[in-house]
């Protein structure tokens, strides 16, 4: 005689009656078992069972107590199961709707939190990421004293930082494009590009710590710059290059790039020193 285990069958009339008792939870009229049943499947893990509880019980319970912490219960729920997007949109919600709220103050900063951890790597677009950046500074703003304030600047600082990265990867681009002028639609030069983004950068961001790294694409962008021109603009670019370096050298004396700054200043020269001398 064949032995059949009784585990499967077991385990399938437990999924069975689990979602039986589910299914009368969610059709029944009596909201407040509804939101208990609900909060005891959020507490134990089972967010989108307490997903689906919440959302219908912040439409039937509006204006009640029991809306409020289910409008933010269905914000955690959403960010436990790692919908950031749809966290977000429900902490806001929940800040909106309840503004002076017990729980307005952790919507703010959670809010954050959700766009945060919904940011793009550096490469694509960083919209979410300057988004994440204002609602962090708006919590900020609005609880200066707030027990996550060292939490909120931490993750502002490193939202900051991946623009600025952004921004070094542009500039990186333009300059390994160098004399190609394929994506130069409007007449413009790829070295020029690259100094105007780290320019740029260094105005927006003047205290990252990839200073350093913007400024020596500057100094080589404005070089090659100066290599490639035609000879009524050589002279102001050669000179505006040697300045870079001297510039550079001042701001970085220990930098990596130091001989390279000096190798430009003796390139420079050469062509600066011969033209001042013929004045």
């Amino acid at each position: 005689m064949k032995k059949y285990s009784l585990f499967p069958i077991c385990l399938a009339m437990l999924f069975s009656s689990c979602a039986s008792e589910f299914n009368k939870v969610y059709k029944t009229d009596d909201y407040q078992y509804k939101y208990e049943y609900a909060k005891e499947c959020y507490a134990n893990g089972k967010y989108t069972r307490a997903i689906t509880l919440l959302t219908d019980l912040i439409t039937i319970e509006k204006g009640t107590d029991n809306a409020q912490e289910s409008l933010y219960m269905l914000a955690m729920a959403e960010y436990n199961s790692m919908d950031y997007e749809g966290a977000a949109q429900a902490f806001k919600r929940y800040y909106q709707s309840y503004p002076k709220g017990y729980l307005a103050e952790m919507s703010h900063y959670y809010e954050g939190l959700s766009l945060y951890m919904s940011t793009p790597e550096p490469r694509l677009d960083q919209s979410m990421t300057i988004s994440a950046i204002s609602a962090f500074q708006t919590y900020l703003d609005l609880y200066p004293d707030a027990k996550l304030k060292e939490s909120a600047q931490k993750k502002l600082f490193e939202l900051q930082d991946k623009l600025v990265l952004k921004e070094l990867y542009s500039a990186r681009l333009y300059y390994n494009l160098g004399p190609y002028f394929g994506n130069c639609t409007d007449g413009g030069n790829n070295y020029e590009a690259c100094i105007v983004t780290s320019q740029n950068a260094l105005k927006d961001y003047p205290y990252t710590s990839m200073r350093e790294d913007f400024s020596v694409l500057i100094m080589k962008s404005k070089f090659e710059l100066a290599e490639q021109s035609v000879d009524e603009k050589r002279l102001d670019r050669y000179q505006d290059a040697e300045d870079e370096c001297y510039g550079f050298l001042n701001e970085f004396p220990d930098s990596k790039d130091k001989n390279l700054a000096q190798k430009f200043i003796e390139k420079c020269k050469k062509y600066t020193g011969e033209n001042n001398n013929d004045k």
